[in-house]
C-alpha cells in the first residue's frame, strides 16, 4: 500500500499506483524477488523429505519450485521486455530467515517439512478473494500483486503506446527452454499481449484458474489423466490427505482418491538456521559457508542468463544438482536438540565465492 493525504491531512491507505514506466521497472524486480523469496522454504522442505516415504509430497514441492523457476523466468522476461535489467546476484536477495516476502506482511521461515510449513505454504500461494483491488505494494496476495502490474501495463500501453514500454531487446528474451516436472512454458513477451499471457502462466499456476477454480489450466504431467491443480490446492492435498477429482471445487474441498503423507519422515531441520549459530572452523558452519557460495553462484548464473546469456540457464540447472547435494549432506549433520543441520541461505560476495567452493 501507498500512503496519501485526505481532506484533513491525515495519510491515508491507498492502492499503489505504478504510473510510469521506471515504476513499473522497479515492480517487475520486486516480483523477481518475489519469486526468488518463495525457492529457500520450498528447497528446504524438500531436501528435508524422504523421497521412499514421502513420494507424493516430493512429486508437490518439486512440481512447485520447478514452476516458480519459470516464474522467475517469466519475470525477467517481462522486466526485459520493458527495458529494465534483472538483479539477483545481490546480497538484498538473501536477507536472514524468518524474513517478509518482499513488500508483503507475508513472513517466511526456513522450516523442514510438515504442518507449520504447510501452513506457510498456503499463506504464500492463498488465492486473492474476489473483488480484491490490485495492490501494488503491501499486498495480502500474490494475485493482487500482479493484478496491479497487469493494470499498469494496460494503462501505460494505452497513453504511451505499447512500442514506447516494450522498449526492451527482443535478444534479451528466453524462451523454448524446457523445465522439467511442469507443463508451464516459458516464452518471449514482446507485447501487451504476451505480457499479459506471462502473467497469467505465473497466476494461474499458483491459484488456479478463473479465481475460483482448483485447477491451472494444464495437464498434470505426472498423472496425464488428471488435470493439473494450482499450487495452493496441491499443498492443500497434502495437509488434507486426498486429492481433487472433476467436480471438486474450493468449497467442497478434495473428495478424489488419498494422498500419502507421512509427517514423520522429514529430517527434522533446525529451524532458520543461522552461521552465527556456530563458531568459525565448526564443520557445520563450513559446509553452510560452503552451500552458500554454490547457491550464490547460481544466483549468478541466473542474472547471466537473463541478461543475454541464454547459455547460462544450462550452466545453473547444473548448479541446482550442487545445491542439492550440499543441502542433503548438511542435513546429515546432528545439530543439537535432536535436530540436524540445513542451509542458510546468506550471501557471499562474489570475490569470496572461489574459496569455498561456489
Amino acid at each position: 500500500m501507498t500512503y496519501t493525504e485526505n481532506r484533513q491531512g491525515v495519510a491515508a491507505r491507498g492502492p499503489a499506483r505504478i504510473d510510469t514506466l521506471d515504476s513499473l521497472r522497479e515492480h517487475l524486480q520486486w516480483a523477481i524477488e518475489l519469486e526468488h523469496a518463495t525457492l529457500p522454504p520450498y528447497l528446504c522442505a524438500l531436501y528435508s523429505l524422504d523421497p521412499e516415504r514421502n513420494p507424493d509430497a516430493v512429486e508437490v514441492l518439486g512440481g512447485v519450485f520447478v514452476e516458480e523457476m519459470l516464474h522467475l523466468a517469466l519475470a525477467a522476461n517481462l522486466l526485459n521486455a520493458v527495458g529494465g535489467r534483472p538483479r539477483l546476484d545481490t546480497p538484498g536477495m538473501v536477507p536472514p530467515h524468518p524474513r517478509p516476502l518482499p513488500h508483503s506482511d507475508i513472513e517466511l521461515s526456513l522450516l523442514p517439512f510438515g504442518p507449520e510449513a504447510l501452513e506457510m505454504f498456503l499463506r504464500i500461494e492463498r488465492p486473492a478473494p474476489p473483488g480484491a483491488p490490485p495492490e501494488g505494494d503491501g499486498y495480502e496476495t500474490i494475485g493482487q500483486f500482479y493484478d496491479a502490474i497487469e493494470q499498469s501495463l494496460r494503462d501505460l500501453c494505452e497513453r504511451l503506446g505499447e512500442q514506447e514500454v516494450f522498449c526492451g531487446d527482443p535478444a534479451r528474451q528466453l524462451s523454448g527452454a524446457h523445465f522439467r516436472h511442469t507443463a508451464g512454458n516459458l516464452f518471449a513477451v514482446k507485447d501487451l499481449e504476451s505480457a499479459l499471457g506471462a502473467l497469467e502462466e505465473i497466476v494461474e499456476q499458483g491459484e488456479g484458474t478463473a479465481r475460483g477454480e482448483v485447477w491451472d489450466g494444464d495437464q498434470d504431467i505426472f498423472h496425464p489423466d488428471r488435470d493439473e491443480v494450482a499450487h495452493y490446492y496441491r499443498f492443500q492435498e497434502l495437509k488434507l490427505g486426498r486429492r481433487y477429482q472433476r467436480g471438486d471445487t474450493p468449497q467442497s474441498g478434495p473428495t478424489g482418491e488419498p494422498v500419502t503423507v507421512d509427517l514423520a519422515a522429514a529430517r527434522p531441520m533446525r529451524p532458520d538456521p543461522r552461521l552465527s549459530d556456530h563458531a568459525p572452523g565448526d564443520p557445520i558452519r563450513t559446509a553452510q559457508e560452503q552451500f552458500n557460495a554454490t547457491y550464490c553462484t547460481l544466483l549468478n548464473q541466473l542474472e547471466q542468463a537473463f541478461n543475454g546469456d541464454p547459455t547460462m540457464l544450462g550452466v545453473a540447472t547444473g548448479t541446482m544438482y550442487a545445491v542439492k547435494a550440499q543441502a542433503a549432506a548438511l542435513m546429515e549433520l546432528p545439530d543439537g536438540n535432536g535436530t540436524v543441520a540445513g542451509p542458510t541461505f546468506e550471501y557471499v560476495p562474489p570475490e569470496q565465492r572461489s574459496g569455498l567452493g561456489g
